[in-house]
């Protein structure tokens, strides 16, 4: 994808080319800063907070957080191949080679897990059961609170 922004801003410049380089340059450049600020603000993020995990557009309360397991390359190939199944949630980016299997434990969601790609997958593994396992004490707390 990266590369349409070379491509588009020499294929804008080279249609405007008739008109003059004045003008050609100029549109070039804009059709690539559009295309590179399009580019970056239409990328997925992969980001873990207090209340859960966000991934892209997505989130799973830290509360539905389940077993969670780094992926390397060929669990990861293994996962978005031969072993995938059709209602998960995927989160792949393509020259991403490693990622993250999530369960989810909510029993109102019918998606049984979810998989999202990451660079450090032990890192984002790591840090996704700190989240779980935070929630689940304050869970806990909140309801011996009520009992008690």
């Amino acid at each position: 994808m990266w590369l349409l922004v070379p491509v588009g801003t020499f294929m804008a410049g080279a249609a405007t080319f008739p008109l003059g380089l004045p003008i050609a340059v100029p549109v070039g450049l804009a059709v690539g800063v559009g295309l590179l600020v399009a580019l970056l603000a239409s990328r997925p993020r992969v980001a873990v907070g207090p209340d859960g995990l966000h991934a892209g557009k997505a989130f799973l309360e830290a509360e539905h957080l389940g077993e969670i397991e780094a992926l390397d390359t060929e669990r990861t190939r293994l996962a978005l191949g031969p072993e995938l199944r059709a209602d998960a949630w995927l989160l792949h980016r393509s020259w991403i080679r490693t990622a993250v299997r999530v369960q989810v434990q909510d029993r109102a969601d019918t998606t049984p897990y979810w998989v999202v790609s990451t660079r450090r997958p032990a890192e984002l593994a790591t840090v996704l059961v700190a989240c779980r396992d935070a929630a689940g004490q304050e869970g806990q707390a909140a309801h011996s609170e009520q009992t008690g």
